[in-house]
């Protein structure tokens, strides 16, 4: 099977290398959350047979093409960022009561709550096994990106404190939550494949920045999509009382016409009613194109990291990604 890309590559070389390895990752994604218990195979493997972006990897691969690309520690660095993301959402999933995820059943709604948090566990303890045949350093980094993930879930899961403007406190999270384990990702790849220290820092800079502008154009998914293209439940984060970006900045309103908006967006929305009223007036708020921009920023500044690097392939691959991330409707 060939995998193929949702955005243009924009070169054919490229694209098919990208693709054959990319295959590769996933052959060993699979094997690696294989266990001699039944069970735990079966509820390890839930997500990676979902399906997804692949997103990490694909930086992974991405990053290596500065330098030797062929590298096996390459895909081996693939497969823990993906392993490590994965378990993160099984864990997401508990703490959101979420019913869904990939188009199909949680895992805590498929089984518990506890084999949930189990198998993400599971994975987090494969990825620490290929890690370690990575050597220490490799073995360090991820445990401070590993830090940086549990520091943001808990920022998140407290909230601004007092004081601190809500904007800056979500930046902050997702910076944490997301950029983190993608600026690993690009520089895991540099990094396996040889490339000199200032390669691989642009490299893991980009990966920050391209996350957060990921993020925040997913959380924009989330409330524009009608679910058709992306899967997804339109303004389910709404719905949950999760405030991401658009919902916080019409929190800030002092526009006295925002306040039935802002007391709807003041916690969970159970009632069908409710909840369409809420997207309704969202929708139409200028918070939406004040968090799009917002996206746009930062894949912009992402786009400008990329200027010291040499002129091929990979780089104006990463370039068009930076406009795909804010223009995606999946």
């Amino acid at each position: 099977m060939t995998l193929t890309f949702a955005y243009p590559v924009g070169d054919h070389d490229l694209e098919r290398r990208l693709s054959e390895r990319l295959e590769i990752v996933e052959q060993m994604l699979r094997e690696s959350v294989k266990s001699h218990y039944p069970l735990v195979t079966e509820t390890s493997q839930h997500l990676v047979l979902a399906g997804g972006k692949r997103f990490r990897p694909t930086l992974v691969l991405l990053a290596a093409e500065f330098g030797d690309w062929q590298s096996t520690e390459v895909l081996q660095a693939a497969v823990v960022v993906e392993l490590t993301h994965l378990a993160t959402l099984y864990h997401d999933d508990v703490m959101d009561e979420a019913t869904l995820r990939r188009g199909v059943p949680s895992a805590n709604s498929r089984w518990d709550n506890t084999v949930a948090i189990l198998s993400g566990d599971f994975l987090f303890s494969r990825a620490s096994n290929i890690l370690a045949d990575l050597g220490p350093e490799a073995v360090r980094l991820q445990a401070r990106t590993f830090e940086r993930l549990v520091i943001g879930q808990i920022k998140e899961s407290v909230g601004p404190g007092s004081g601190v403007d809500p904007v800056v406190h979500h930046i902050e999270v997702l910076e944490d939550k997301t950029g983190s384990l993608i600026a690993t990702s690009g520089r895991f790849g540099a990094m396996f494949a040889g490339c000199d220290e200032a390669i691989v820092e642009t490299l893991t800079l980009f990966g920050e920045r391209i996350g957060v502008a990921f993020q925040l154009a997913d959380d924009l998914v989330d409330l524009t999509s009608d679910g058709s293209q992306s899967g997804k439940t339109q303004g389910r984060d709404l719905r949950e009382g999760v405030q991401t970006l658009p919902a916080l900045l019409a929190l800030g309103s002092h526009d006295p016409a925002d306040g039935r908006l802002q007391a709807l967006l003041s916690g969970p929305l159970p009632d069908d009613g409710d909840h369409a009223e809420a997207l309704g007036l969202l929708l139409s708020h200028r918070a939406v194109d004040q968090a799009r921009a917002e996206a746009r920023r930062w894949a912009d500044a992402a786009r400008q990291t990329l200027a010291p690097l040499p002129e091929i392939p990979a780089r104006a691959a990463l370039e068009r990604l930076c406009d795909f991330v804010v223009t995606r409707t999946a």
